[in-house]
């Protein structure tokens, strides 16, 4: 602890500044980005670091980017000692086996911050890319075999020295992607982002002082500390285990195992993977950055959804992978799609702790990405694009609710790309986004319902790659609650010629002019008996086509 002391005021109105200097480096990044999967989608996320690498703030973007930003300051000054590192320095990263990250389509870009003449913060902001090279279009596919097919792997290196865009690495960066102006924009829009969260930083302890600002920053860690310990201890101890399965690994079609024990002794969490299944063959592997952050969400969500995200929180819990699985990737393993078995970690964190807190989680959900790219030539400008797309599905039903309908759910958080948007960059056409009927699954509270979108190819060929699961193993009830629906793509669904995508983990699909890609995203499922729902809910959900008189009359008894 600093010696200084600190009134509880002052650490609260300090705690609430940081926030609001993550909130803005948000703000700028996704008004200034080029692409659309940023500047649309939000897919970004920012955080602030003391001087020492300890997380003290994450901004409420995506939780899966904390694994991308866990251990980033540790990576650069390992490379370059502190004073090798001057004011206005920038560096960039995305390499998960030396750099911090967790795929390589994610970039950070961390800045440290000086008072006085010494490294006092760094804040980071991470946004995924559209293409950063390897063997498939958008370098995200569920079917790769190794790293190497993926795309350009950047350790932490400097991208801006002493005020100035070093454009020997930008240049190295572009010329590995297939769309080099829209990496130059973003990554610009990143360096721009991060000296404003510098400017902020520097502001604060400017007015404060180092001295009593690096007191708040502890208090700051010391309170999630307490917090969740205290929720932790109001956890009866025991063990409790669950499994869940992957579809498949995205080559080898046998299902993959996701174990976990989670045991609570006192005020501690400890959670073991032991049991998951061995590396993947395909790009489902994930490395333990991307592990620790699915768990502290995981743990977070169930237990304090408002308690402070930051390194005190962190040290009530700790994770035990076994190394070179599935869920503790080594290298060369492929992690392009690791968001899937993030995914499935979250579900059976969740339903280990459904036996020791079953009113305060979720049935299973959605939980997967359902992440296609599609790419092509566009006809009327002559240039490639990569569109990249992650789908919402039906979320869980709650205890006491229903859950919601066509969400995002648990480590993802960006938003579907608009149709208008869509429209206007790509030659494409949304023809179908829709509420899938019954795909919820039945119970005192339903599941939420999945997604169904349909988008035509215009005037050319175009080239498909997917990551996605819950095709084969459906998101489970609670409490007697139904499952959800399993989702699937398939291509011209319900015309001539056509077919299923045999895993939703694949890449080198040919879409041909006016061949039309249909998404439908699994439900979620359900909590509590059917037989318990209210019987003004099962006519409401008749009335607005939730569900088919079918599924009222099969799962509910009602007959209107």
């Amino acid at each position: 602890m600093s010696a200084a002391v600190v009134d509880p005021i002052t650490v609260e109105v300090v705690g609430n500044a940081l926030m609001a200097c993550a909130e803005e480096v948000a703000a700028a990044l996704i008004r200034t980005a080029f692409s659309s999967n940023i500047k649309e989608r939000a897919d970004c996320s920012v955080a602030v670091f003391d001087g020492k690498g300890q997380l003290i703030i994450q901004a409420e973007h995506i939780p899966i980017h904390l694994g991308s930003l866990l251990g980033i300051v540790e990576h650069i000054t390992r490379r370059y000692p502190v004073d090798k590192i001057a004011p206005g320095d920038v560096f960039i990263a995305n390499d998960p086996y030396n750099g911090g990250g967790t795929h390589l389509p994610d970039i950070t870009i961390a800045q440290p911050v000086f008072h006085e003449g010494k490294i006092v913060a760094f804040v980071a902001n991470i946004a995924h890319h559209s293409d950063v090279g390897g063997r498939v279009p958008g370098s995200n596919s569920g079917d790769t075999r190794h790293i190497f097919e993926e795309g350009l792997r950047i350790p932490p290196v400097k991208i801006q020295n002493a005020g100035e865009i070093d454009q020997d690495i930008l240049d190295l960066v572009l010329l590995n992607s297939r769309l080099p102006r829209e990496r130059s924009g973003d990554l610009r829009a990143q360096i721009f982002a991060s000296s404003i969260g510098a400017d902020r930083i520097r502001s604060l302890f400017a007015k404060y002082g180092a001295a009593n600002l690096q007191a708040c920053l502890d208090s700051l860690l010391d309170y999630a500390e307490r917090r969740i310990r205290a929720r932790i201890a109001a956890i009866p101890d025991g063990i409790y285990r669950f499994t869940d399965y992957l579809d498949d690994d995205g080559v080898d079609p046998s299902p993959v195992p996701i174990v976990t024990a989670v045991s609570v002794r006192g005020d501690t969490l400890y959670l073991d993977f032991a049991g998951s299944g061995r590396h993947a063959r395909g790009a489902l592997n994930v490395v333990k950055t991307a592990l620790m952050a699915t768990v502290y969400y995981a743990v977070k969500a169930i237990l304090d959804p408002g308690c402070p995200s930051n390194a005190g929180f962190q040290r009530a819990i700790q994770v035990d992978a076994p190394p070179g699985t599935i869920v503790n990737a080594l290298p060369p393993a492929p992690v392009s799609a690791r968001t899937e078995t993030c995914q499935r970690i979250v579900d059976v964190i969740f339903g280990a702790l459904a036996q020791a807190v079953p009113e305060r989680v979720v049935a299973g959900c959605n939980s997967t990405l359902n992440g296609i790219n599609i790419a092509g030539v566009h006809p009327r400008t002559g240039s490639l694009y990569v569109y990249p797309e992650t789908i919402g599905g039906g979320m869980g039903a709650r205890p006491h609710k229903d859950g919601l309908d066509g969400v995002h759910n648990h480590v993802t958080n960006s938003s579907n790309l608009p149709i208008e948007a869509l429209e206007t960059e790509y030659p494409l056409r949304v023809e179908r986004y829709e509420l899938v009927q019954d795909s919820g699954g039945s119970g005192k509270y339903r599941g939420g319902m999945g997604i169904r979108r349909d988008i035509r190819v215009l005037d050319h060929d175009a080239e498909l790659s997917t990551h996605a699961d819950r095709q084969k193993f459906s998101p489970w009830g609670l409490d007697g609650g139904g499952n959800g629906i399993p989702g699937r793509i398939a291509v011209n669904l319900g015309q001539s010629g056509e077919y299923l995508l045999p895993s939703g983990k694949t890449s080198g699909i040919v879409l041909h002019p006016q061949d039309v890609l249909s998404i439908i995203t699994p439900g979620g499922g359900g909590f509590g008996a059917p037989a318990c729902r209210a019987k003004q809910d099962v006519a409401r959900d008749l009335r607005d086509e939730v569900i088919s008189v079918e599924k009222a009359r099969r799962d509910y008894g009602f007959d209107k």
